[in-house]
């Protein structure tokens, strides 16, 4: 009972929380959009500006920041998984739900299969797109030497892509990634890292202790990841990334040959 408390006032606390801060990002776009039309009026009044009817509006509020904004977790992952599938040298690659941009980048160096619930409507050289689900994937056991998952295993069950909910789901999308890998093959594999916890229907957050178990068939080369301060961490201690809040588990696995 004591429990179930607890986790309504902490429902309650977040959605409070939530709104103040939408409260108060309000208020800040208020200015900036006083500040958008004060700059829009002195440059129309310029003498070298064009015609004001050749003049439209279209204020983007969020861009004006002293540094580039960008997601730790999908710029270093992409760079890691590029950099190790490069080195490969492989001839052909399969990737699983991972984001376009790093699928598209890829094509530039080996010929790319992306499987995906909802396919990437793209054309390019070297890629190859393919309609499927991670859980049922159309490749016959050990069969492809290099692949790719990054950022979706955690999403799997949820129902947030129009998959169907399966408490399940994560377990069930890792043991297909290690039914298809090839025997000495290699898996570039990320996902959040922290104390575990299902924030629905958006993604999962696992332990390091979770993931290495659901692989328990495969054998791990390498672990690096993203910490909550946003440092790309190569070889990173799994006490790291465990004590995480939002993490990004890094895992280069193989499947040993017999």
């Amino acid at each position: 009972m004591m429990q179930k408390k607890i986790k309504k006032l902490n429902v309650i606390y977040i959605y409070y929380k939530n709104q103040i801060k939408n409260f108060l990002n309000s208020i800040k776009d208020f200015s900036k959009i006083l500040e958008y039309h004060r700059d829009w009026k002195r440059f129309s009044k310029m003498k070298t500006s064009e015609s004001f009817k050749n003049i439209f509006p279209m204020p983007l509020l969020h861009d004006r920041t002293q540094f580039t904004k960008f997601d730790r977790h999908y710029f270093y992952q992409d760079i890691w998984a590029y950099k190790k599938i490069f080195e490969s040298k492989n001839t052909s690659h399969v990737d699983v739900g991972s984001r376009g941009d790093f699928v598209g980048l890829l094509t530039a160096i080996t010929e790319v299969t992306l499987i995906d619930i909802r396919p990437l409507r793209a054309q390019l050289d070297n890629l190859i797109n393919k309609k499927g689900n991670i859980l049922s994937m159309p490749f016959e056991n050990d069969s492809i030497t290099s692949l790719s998952c990054l950022h979706v295993a955690e999403h799997i069950g949820l129902g947030r892509y129009g998959d169907r909910i399966d408490p399940m789901g994560t377990k069930k999308a890792i043991k297909e990634l290690s039914r298809v890998l090839a025997l000495g093959g290699n898996l570039y594999f990320s996902l959040p890292i922290g104390e575990p916890k299902i924030f629905f229907n958006a993604h999962r957050i696992h332990s390091t202790a979770q993931i290495l178990d659901y692989f328990s068939d495969l054998e791990l080369v390498e672990l690096s990841g993203v910490d909550d301060k946003g440092q790309f961490i190569i070889d990173v201690d799994r006490k790291v990334l465990d004590s995480c809040r939002y993490g990004s588990g890094l895992f280069w696995f193989t499947k040993k040959k017999i």
